[in-house]
């Protein structure tokens, strides 16, 4: 399968995040074909088109824009106010797609932002950036600038009696905030911790009003989609995980970086477009969509990368973060890494994740050290459980996935710690690398 780049096509070109170039490919097209419907002809086309999110859980876009309360046919007919917020807050251990994206193309999301408003009846609408990446922010910051000054922003959006008022937003840093209801209590100003739902932001989310949270990429693709047709869309991927996207390359990897290719290509294809596992080295385990998705092994290279091939091979498409890992990888340090991650990221707002991760990162510890016993794999399974579902958000299924798969594909790792009392992979235990592990 060859690849597709769309929103990644100019990204080498000399100031392709400016204004002027984003014009010359075509920028603001998918704007003026919207502006020329109506607000629900939009929401149509984006349904027909299949586009689903981009930000991991693969939720159809236009459906979700559907969802928001329609009391009028202009914002200013709206009981209440609708709020558009884009959710920029990317910080999976493994994932890089928003950002390059923001840097090299900041105007796809504006554009993608002025005609999801317009489709949703919203006249306010937040970018929620990662406060860290300063670049991207400024980055993105200049280009709402040139569109408020190229009449994209502000009032009558080109003539066609729209208005829109865009606000960048920096967070302060939380993995937490990445969940689309903690990052509206954080923009409100509040702790970011997740809400319990019912209700859903599309009935009572930013400042209790109705919102549409979408991720980066997924608004990002809208222009594409309203300039090009549906068929043009359809045409890329397949019928239940149609168009195209970006996968994100990273790791034990000849050529790491982003790759922009139709759903449904498998790690096998990527591998050959990104020259392979690093020379004179085997595939050993990687993850479909991000450190928070249950692990794959070479077994799994010929699995479509779309959501219904991932999910069935038993993992989650997430974010597209493909991370590599070949034979010099010890799983039970990279588990134990990631482990700590989510331990330090736990918001502490629920029993089962805020005890739960710091317990799975002791055990993780004393296997890795040497200092653990076998009966602390049933360990691990018992608290992963006690996680797994029971959590009151996805933070703590995130922890507990790569821990189970790897147990599952890795038991024989696990136990070699045991065994000889530290990790086999340790220099000074590598003798133990030579045929003692399968």
């Amino acid at each position: 399968m060859t690849l597709t780049p769309v929103l990644s096509r100019y990204w080498d070109e000399p100031e392709s995040w400016t204004l002027d170039t984003y014009r010359r490919h075509g920028g603001y097209d998918g704007l003026a074909a919207a502006l020329a419907m109506t607000p629900d002809e939009v929401i149509g086309t984006v349904k027909d088109s299949g586009l689903r999110g981009r930000g991991g859980a693969g939720f159809p876009t236009g459906t979700k824009w559907s969802f928001i309360p329609q009391d009028g046919p202009t914002p200013a007919d709206q009981s209440v106010p609708h709020y558009l917020v884009v959710n920029a807050d990317e910080s999976e251990p493994g994932t890089c797609k928003d950002m390059p994206l923001l840097m090299a193309t900041p105007h796809a999301l504006v554009e993608g932002i002025v005609i999801a408003a317009y489709a949703i009846r919203s006249s306010h609408a937040f970018v929620y950036l990662r406060g860290e990446v300063v670049p991207v922010l400024r980055r993105l910051q200049a280009a709402v600038a040139e569109a408020y000054a190229a009449g994209y922003l502000g009032t009558d959006i080109q003539g066609s009696g729209f208005d829109l008022e865009l606000v960048v937003h920096a967070g302060a840093g939380a993995y937490i905030c990445g969940e689309e209801t903690a990052l509206l209590d954080s923009l409100e100003g509040r702790r970011g911790q997740p809400r319990l739902r019912p209700p859903f932001p599309a009935v009572a989310g930013l400042y209790a009003s109705p919102t549409v949270v979408n991720n980066v990429e997924s608004i990002a693709s809208v222009p594409t989609v309203l300039a090009r047709g549906t068929q043009w869309f359809r045409s890329m991927g397949n019928e239940k995980s149609p168009g195209f996207t970006l996968y994100s390359l990273s790791g034990h990897v000849t050529h790491p970086g982003q790759y922009e290719a139709p759903l449904g290509i498998t790690l096998r294809e990527l591998l050959e477009h990104a020259g392979g596992v690093r020379a004179g080295h085997t595939l050993k385990f990687w993850t479909p969509g991000g450190s928070s998705t249950p692990i794959f092994t070479a077994e799994h290279l010929d699995v479509p990368l779309d959501y219904e091939g991932v999910s069935a091979a038993g993992s989650m498409l997430g974010t597209k973060a493909l991370q590599i890992f070949d034979e010099t990888t010890c799983v039970v340090r990279a588990v134990r890494r990631w482990s700590e991650f989510y331990a330090h990221e736990s918001c502490g707002k629920c029993t089962p994740c805020r005890e739960g991760t710091y317990w799975l990162v002791q055990i993780l510890a004393r296997l890795e050290n040497g200092t653990g016993s076998e009966g602390d794999l049933q360990k691990l399974l018992d608290v992963a459980d006690s996680i797994l579902g029971k959590s009151f958000c996805a933070l703590g299924d995130g922890a507990a996935s790569p821990i189970v798969s790897s147990i599952a594909h890795f038991r024989d790792e696990y136990v070699a710690h045991v065994e000889h009392g530290g990790c086999p992979f340790d220099p000074h235990l590598s003798t133990l690398m030579a045929g003692q592990l399968t």
